[in-house]
């Protein structure tokens, strides 16, 4: 393997330590004191390990030369949003009382990683 393969996982660990200092600190500055049933380091995590999953599980269909990338990619994406929706479950059988900024903290960095996800995988597919 090449450096080239390990280039998106360096970027996606960047992004996770950035992100989530970013959010710790913007967090500290507007809710010092807020206590959130989801803590943020587990978000972070979830999205990483995911978006490295998805990273791996394609470049591994690519190298094998599958004409079923596209679906390969639909179907994880699918699966990653019921995962988010399971991972979830705690903002709705629990009563918190910063409902809207434990959604908030889920979102934003779901929607970065998602983002991240999509133009990492577009220049991939792109060179192969």
């Amino acid at each position: 393997m090449n450096n080239s393969k390990f280039a998106p996982y360096l970027k996606l660990a960047a992004l996770s330590l950035v992100g989530m200092a970013v959010h710790y600190y913007i967090l500290s500055v507007f809710l010092p004191d807020a206590q959130f049933l989801i803590p943020i380091w587990t978000i972070y995590l979830f999205n990483a390990v995911l978006v490295g999953a998805i990273i791996g599980i394609i470049q591994h269909y690519a190298a094998k030369k599958s004409q079923q990338i596209f679906y390969i990619f639909l179907a994880y994406t699918i699966v990653k949003m019921l995962l988010a929706v399971v991972f979830l479950l705690p903002l709705f059988v629990n009563e918190s009382t910063h409902e809207t900024v434990e959604v908030a903290n889920f979102f934003i960095p779901y929607f970065a990683f998602l983002t991240f996800e999509v133009f990492t995988l577009f220049n991939f597919l792109k060179k192969t």
